[in-house]
């Protein structure tokens, strides 16, 4: 790869909001690793890519094994030395709108491997070449769900919703993006929360052969954002944001 290349890795890219993503920074020049669990999703994704004329390439990435995210990052330091963005997009809704007084401690830790503990592990493995690619970013995939400014606004459509497990670990990740923001601050590395929004995708469980639910985005408008802030040159950090605008924490 060339020294001007900009070389990102999303995370769970191999489909959804991740491979949309993907697809349009790579036809924006980026140099992309697809971060999959499913090897043969993950290398179908890079073909994909490069048959419309992107730069792309398959890191085994399942962000709950500590072995695998080691193994990716020594990967990505012997092939090309650095990382210029990571953007944590994997992400799990394992409690379908239970009770909290009623839903499991297994389902909200599933929820936590993937979406809290699986970011941090990814982002710690990932430092150190961003700090060989600086300036850098880090963009993490969060969710208006775990905003508690909404959550606690009787005026919001989601002052009703109970999703414990997934607002819980959404709300850690958008704390675990306050915290990198404030420590990178001055390493020329910028760490971002985005709200993709509800989309058309099978995240969830949701069966893509129907048709989307009213008020359901399509997958491009759900990775607009993502995709804002990954080819930005603004070195604002420490925010949280969507397609429309700020979003409260």
């Amino acid at each position: 790869m060339s020294a001007n290349e900009v070389l990102t890795l999303i995370t769970g890219s191999d489909k959804g909001i991740g491979f949309e993503t993907a697809k349009e920074l790579a036809k924006a020049g980026q140099h992309v690793l697809i971060g999959a669990r499913n090897q043969v999703r993950g290398e179908s994704a890079v073909q994909a890519i490069r048959e419309a004329g992107g730069q792309a390439d398959f890191v085994q990435l399942d962000v709950t094994n500590a072995d695998q995210v080691q193994a990716a990052a020594k990967q990505i330091q012997a092939d090309y030395g650095h990382l210029n963005v990571l953007i944590n997009n994997a992400g799990i809704a394992a409690d379908a709108h239970q009770k909290p007084s009623e839903l499991s401690i297994d389902l909200i830790q599933q929820d936590f491997a993937v979406n809290f503990f699986g970011l941090i592990r990814v982002t710690q493995a990932m430092v150190p070449l961003l700090r060989a690619g600086q300036p850098a970013k880090i963009i993490n995939v969060t969710s208006n769900m775990g905003s508690f400014g909404l959550a606690t606004d009787p005026n919001s459509r989601f002052y009703q919703v109970s999703s414990l497990g997934y607002q819980a670990s959404k709300a850690a990740a958008n704390f675990a993006t306050v915290d990198f923001a404030k420590e990178l601050a001055d390493e020329g590395i910028t760490v971002n929360s985005v709200n993709p929004g509800w989309t058309a995708t099978g995240f969830g469980g949701r069966d893509e052969s129907k048709p989307a639910i009213p008020g359901m985005q399509s997958v491009a408008e759900g990775a607009a954002q993502i995709i804002k802030l990954a080819l930005s040159t603004d070195q604002t950090t420490g925010t949280f944001t969507e397609n429309a605008g700020k979003l409260p924490w």
